[in-house]
């Protein structure tokens, strides 16, 4: 059970049954949008950890929802962890990242027939299991560049390594966090049962809602600023032009003034 303590404590045991304030959720999940919003609208990088198997295809779907919504841009933004969380992703990014390598290695070369064409059948079999084995492990985090600038955790218990990681290096978080879990380690928590799949389908998708928002306002912004800056472009060459042609005229008029006085 929750601390009574805690910001999002729970405020009441039912015949044995912990209760959560709807209201605190719904000010949670409030709360962690608008985080989520103003992190898609920066440029920022987020990680959605769901392994736990309610989540995982939810999880995957919202994912690509996303990038399908938005431009390909947030193909570089967006990540996703459904298998088990990759230790070391904030804390040791430099080690873990040579992994990422080693599996996009794979896949060119899988995809390469003269390279394949170098080496026997049964070694490119090998390839293949290596890069599903490497696939299943990090296929949703392989392009990512950098540690992320924030977590989004469905069940912040099951993913304490993941909490601890993000602790650790002071990166933001937004949790899930059911009756079990402390709330006071997770930056923008969202009280709510981790194990009801209705109740994780209508929160994943609210924060990945808040995300295509924010993505959205970000591309409005830059095109904004290209069109700006095209304008701006446009006119400082039309200056440029009307300088030229005044010039131009100025020389004509001296030379026709210079050829009448020899005259």
């Amino acid at each position: 059970m929750a601390n009574n303590n805690q910001k999002y404590a729970l405020i009441s045991v039912y015949n044995k049954t912990d209760i959560i304030d709807l209201a605190k959720t719904k000010e949670g999940l409030e709360e962690a949008a608008i985080f989520i919003k103003d992190l898609a609208a920066k440029g920022g990088s987020l990680v959605v950890v769901g392994t736990k198997r309610q989540a995982r295809e939810m999880v995957e779907e919202e994912v690509k929802r996303a990038q399908t919504a938005s431009s390909e841009q947030a193909d570089g933004n967006l990540f996703h962890i459904t298998n088990r969380w990759v230790g070391g992703l904030i804390t040791n990014f430099q080690e873990v990242s040579k992994n990422f390598k080693k599996y996009a290695d794979f896949v060119t070369d899988l995809q390469d027939d003269e390279v394949k064409a170098r080496y026997t059948k049964k070694e490119i079999g090998g390839w293949e299991k290596e890069k599903n084995k490497l696939e299943n492990l990090y296929g949703g985090v392989a392009k990512i560049s950098k540690p992320p600038e924030a977590l989004f955790i469905i069940d912040s218990h099951l993913e304490s390594l993941a909490v601890n990681e993000a602790l650790a290096k002071h990166i933001p978080t937004v949790a899930l966090v059911d009756t079990n879990a402390d709330p006071s380690v997770i930056d923008y928590p969202i009280p709510a049962n981790d194990d009801a799949v209705g109740s994780l389908k209508l929160i994943v998708s609210y924060i990945i809602d808040a995300w295509i928002e924010g993505r959205k306002e970000a591309e409005l912004k830059m095109k904004n600023e290209e069109l700006r800056i095209k304008k701006e472009t446009e006119k400082a060459l039309k200056k440029e032009e009307k300088e030229i042609t005044k010039t131009t005229k100025k020389a004509t008029v001296k030379t026709k003034v210079s050829g009448s006085k020899k005259s």
